[in-house]
């Protein structure tokens, strides 16, 4: 009898399963400008290249190139730079591109009959003065630490974006300084990974950027280590960059158009 009891109620929880449709909120694609253009010491900074793609949904495991898109680049001495893409890939690329320090320059993309427009300075940087490697960091006292020292100039508003790849996880970490209580003054940026090992290699990138870039990318990482993010969970404000959509600007494109001085620094951890 209580076999045959089992049996029945396994048979009404089995019956009672039902295929859930998750019904997850949806927009209308925007436009996603990534425009980093650097300048890397010891190049000539003429090879220059601009990533747009398209929103997507939360669970869609691709982005969307945005292609055929017109895309330029112009100086305020007149000089024009055209980006052309690579294929269908939503890469657009130049190889003439002429990076000069403290000039403004402005981003037009032409994309599905609207126009986007971006404006920005490329902002100069201080390369890093040395590394120094604390082994005994972090809450276990295990970790390895590195600190990368530079010197900030004095009576000058600055302000750095630093990008470390290491070869352990395969997201950078990013971080962003500014120079309020530090002005003139040798400071360092800070990384520290669980899983840093000796000989691994560590990349750092350090580039200046504008203030308003520094506020922008301050509030994303700020969203980003709240733990936001999930499909359930209230979603953080969107955090605009400096691009507008001179069409329609109710559809204002997501990302940053930035130019940057910048230096890159190879440590091997010992």
């Amino acid at each position: 009898m209580k076999k045959a009891l089992y049996i029945l109620i396994a048979f009404a929880l089995y019956n009672c399963e039902d295929v859930i449709d998750l019904k997850v909120p949806t927009s209308q694609p925007k436009l996603v400008i990534e425009a980093s253009l650097n300048w890397f010491d010891g190049t000539n900074g003429s090879e220059q290249d601009i990533k747009l793609t398209l929103s997507a949904p939360f669970f869609d495991a691709e982005v969307p190139p945005a292609n055929n898109a017109i895309v330029i680049v112009e100086d305020t001495n007149g000089n024009q730079f055209n980006f052309i893409e690579d294929n269908t890939t939503g890469v657009y690329k130049t190889t003439t591109f002429i990076p000069q320090i403290d000039q403004e320059y402005t981003l037009t993309i032409t994309y599905d009959n609207q126009t986007y427009i971006g404006t920005e300075i490329l902002t100069s940087v201080t390369p890093i003065d040395y590394i120094e490697q604390n082994d005994e960091g972090g809450f276990s006292g295990e970790d390895i630490e590195l600190k990368a020292y530079y010197t900030d100039p004095a009576n000058i508003d600055n302000y750095y974006f630093y990008e470390f790849i290491s070869d352990i996880p395969e997201i950078p970490v990013l971080e962003v300084y500014d120079d309020q209580f530090t002005d003139g003054n040798q400071i360092f940026a800070f990384y520290s990974e669980e899983d840093l090992e000796s000989s691994n290699q560590v990349v750092i990138n350090n580039y200046g950027v504008s203030e308003q870039f520094y506020q922008f990318m301050d509030l994303l990482l700020q969203q980003t280590s709240d733990g936001g993010g999930g499909p359930f969970q209230t979603q953080p404000a969107t955090v605009r960059g400096n691009c507008i959509n001179i069409t329609n600007p109710d559809n204002f494109p997501l990302g940053y158009f930035r130019l940057s001085q910048a230096y890159q620094t190879i440590y091997i951890v010992e």
